[in-house]
């Protein structure tokens, strides 16, 4: 079993080595194609959504308080609120809405 720890470790540092160096070493001109340069900038913004998402539904006790707070950071974020407003804003919304929730009966 310890040596095939160390094989998985070997394997997932050369697998992350090489998503880091082979685009250094293959392409030595800017790119110009504009499909591609669209696609690399916005690849980091599409990886963070995919990992952020779940975790802001997953993060309460019910996904509806967390769904209740994405909007209202989607709303603040749209009229050109920052970073840190938002994320304030965004968790006194979870924080009350699960109070109530958990608090009140309807």
């Amino acid at each position: 079993m310890k040596e095939n720890l160390y094989i998985y470790i070997f394997v997932a540092f050369v697998v992350s080595y090489l998503i880091r160096v082979l685009p250094l070493t293959l392409i030595r001109k800017p790119i110009k194609n504009r499909f591609i340069r669209s696609f690399l900038y916005y690849v980091p913004y599409v990886t963070l959504s995919v990992m952020t998402f779940p975790a802001i539904l997953e993060a309460t006790s019910n996904q509806l308080v967390g769904a209740l707070a994405l909007i209202c950071g989607l709303v603040l974020a749209f009229f050109g609120a920052s970073l840190f407003p938002v994320a304030i804003l965004c968790c006194l919304v979870a924080f009350v809405s699960e109070y109530f929730l958990l608090n009140v009966n309807f």
